[in-house]
């Protein structure tokens, strides 16, 4: 509804008008909408609210990125979301090169796949440090061999495995890694005019910079474009119930298996003495024959018992708990 004026604002227009001092065309002028053309080749099927919230998504996925990849390449790895747009899938593709690393990532349980794109020099640099090498890309960007592509299989199927978490606050998914594909004439997996989303993501490998790009068509995630918007995405996060966080990691720790082992006892040998050993030969210990033994979980000592037997197999029985303080 417009905004209603008062008797006086009336007057004074009225006023206005008489004089000249406002043009009556001139307010119809003001009155008519601005129009904005719309282009029906490019339907914009990805709103300004769903590139930010992938954005959200993939800023946590590339900080899983960059805790779980130095375990593999054991050099610093820094992940950021560079930027965020909607292209054709056409325009896409034509601005890849030759060669390139494609991985084809189908997202179930929705329909459809996305596409992984990691920069060559990146994957040189990748399968230089897999191969023992400092890090360094080619000079000259060159076809990569079957063996190759099978060790850049396994990282991007790791990276890959990473997704299931950054989206589960929208939908559990399922991805798996299809195929890689080096040439992009065989990575058409919709049509040319289909609309995607490209979110960038800024990876830096020692002091090696490139980037990786998701290609997320629309047609992918048509069935959840509902969800993919921040009202939806903070809503769900406040539901979660974390009141037995604590008690989830408690019990997750309770089952981690330990090493554990209980010390006879020690003794010090010349190397020369060590050297001649043979069957039959007797090491005296440092212990007595019916002392107690020392009991070490991992390399700390936390109890102390005495050597028995249970039915066919060695044991020992705990006598006392050595305290922290001790």
């Amino acid at each position: 509804m417009g905004d209603v004026l008062s008797q006086s604002e009336i007057d004074s227009l009225l006023a206005a008008l008489a004089t000249g001092e406002v043009d009556a065309e001139d307010m119809k002028e003001d009155s008519t909408k601005q129009v904005k053309d719309y282009d029906f080749r490019r339907p914009a099927k990805f709103s300004k609210e769903h590139l930010r919230t992938l954005e959200i998504i993939f800023e946590h996925y590339g900080r899983l990125l960059s805790t779980n990849l130095p375990v593999y390449l054991r050099k610093n790895v820094q992940v950021s979301v560079a930027s965020s747009e909607t292209v054709t899938f056409s325009e896409f593709m034509n601005a890849l090169s030759n060669p390139v690393i494609l991985g084809i990532v189908s997202f179930q349980p929705l329909n459809g796949n996305i596409i992984m794109e990691l920069s060559s020099n990146l994957g040189f640099t990748i399968l230089d440090r897999m191969l023992g090498g400092e890090g360094h890309p080619l000079e000259k960007a060159r076809d990569f061999s079957e063996i190759e592509i099978s060790i850049l299989e396994q990282i991007m199927t790791a990276c890959m495995q990473l997704l299931r978490e950054p989206w589960k606050n929208v939908i559990e998914i399922e991805p798996f890694l299809e195929r890689i594909e080096t040439n992009p004439q065989f990575a058409q997996v919709i049509a040319p005019n289909e609309m995607v989303a490209i979110v960038v993501l800024s990876m830096k490998i020692g002091e090696i910079e490139g980037f990786l790009d998701i290609c997320l068509p629309y047609i992918t995630l048509e069935e959840i474009m509902d969800k993919i918007n921040t009202k939806y995405w903070f809503s769900t996060m406040q539901e979660t119930d974390y009141g037995n966080y604590q008690e989830n990691i408690e019990a997750m720790i309770k089952r981690v298996d330990v090493p554990v082992k209980a010390v006879l006892g020690k003794s010090v040998i010349t190397v020369n003495d060590f050297a001649n050993l043979q069957t039959g030969d007797i090491i005296r210990l440092d212990s007595d024959i019916d002392g107690e033994l020392d009991v070490y979980v991992g390399n700390i000592k936390k109890f102390t018992a005495l050597p028995g037997k249970d039915r066919d197999k060695y044991a020992v029985r705990v006598t006392s708990v050595v305290r922290e303080e001790e």
